[in-house]
């Protein structure tokens, strides 16, 4: 797959990381150079792409790194290597030694890491309790990086409940959004995650790249929307799998003169920071 002038190739990986952060770097190696054989410019990984346990606990704290460790490592040298921008989930170690920082790295060639995005919303809801292991993100400038005439944005798996998160890239700049995820499985969340994926990227006249976890743990689905609301390509169930899809600004162009919602609208995002960063949810699961 090639891209004209001003359109960038994306992919989105479907994986199912596990607790062996050797295996995980050697599956994104082997579907990164997959994604660049087909023309991929951006290749998007699930949240958690360098450690992933059923149950938040110690070994998430143990498992953790920093942002100039093996994996961000491994990350740069194959982007450097394959020329294409790699965004992926990093369990992080943070400030403080009971938890640990849940972190989104963009690493391009030539340039090492462009942007890092940390959680804001934690998956405090349906009986997960992701505050009482992760920190949360602080509500600062928008993580946004440009790649090939584009400006890419990132969030994280539950931001995608709170559609400020995405306006407030867009606000920024962002022309594609990109999410990592893991989207647990349960009663209506393919419904959820398929519904409000296509919600940010219509409410925004954007693309939205998004990249779950493969079933049995997230719902999958991974899929690149267009800023109609148009899914442009997909993956369903399966593990190790990629989706590749052309972005471009000539066509948020052309949206955006048929649908003008942006310039329509008269609110502005206003942050709101809670007192500490937890709420009252308990339990493991998460999405």
């Amino acid at each position: 797959m090639s891209a004209g002038a001003g359109d960038v190739v994306v992919a989105v990986a479907q994986t199912a990381p596990g607790d062996d952060p050797a295996r995980n770097r050697r599956t994104i190696e082997v579907l990164a150079e997959e994604a660049s054989r087909r023309g991929a410019r951006v290749v998007v990984f699930p949240e958690y792409s360098s450690f992933f346990s059923a149950e938040l606990g110690p070994a998430y704290l143990e498992a953790a790194e920093p942002v100039d460790g093996p994996f961000v490592q491994h990350l740069r040298r194959l982007a450097d290597r394959l020329d294409v921008v790699l965004v992926a989930g990093l369990v992080a170690v943070s400030s403080d030694p009971s938890r640990f920082e849940n972190l989104l790295v963009a690493v391009a060639p030539g340039r090492g890491v462009v942007a890092t995005y940390s959680k804001q919303h934690l998956y405090d809801a349906f009986g997960g309790q992701e505050s009482r292991w992760i920190v949360p993100g602080p509500l600062a400038v928008a993580a946004t990086f440009e790649s090939d005439g584009l400006v890419f944005g990132l969030q994280t798996c539950y931001d995608l409940r709170f559609p400020e998160v995405t306006r407030t890239l867009v606000d920024a700049g962002a022309d594609v959004v990109l999410m990592p995820a893991e989207w647990v499985r349960g009663p209506l969340k393919q419904h959820h995650w398929t519904t409000l994926v296509t919600a940010r990227a219509l409410e925004n006249t954007i693309y939205v790249a998004a990249a779950d976890h493969a079933p049995p743990v997230g719902v999958g689905c991974s899929t690149i929307v267009d800023p109609t609301g148009v899914a442009l390509a997909s993956v369903g169930d399966e593990v190790d799998a990629l989706a590749l899809a052309r972005v471009s600004a000539a066509r948020i162009a052309d949206v955006r003169r048929t649908n003008p919602s942006l310039a329509l609208r008269r609110y502005d995002v206003v942050p709101r920071p809670l007192d500490d960063g937890t709420s009252t949810g308990s339990g493991s699961d998460r999405e």
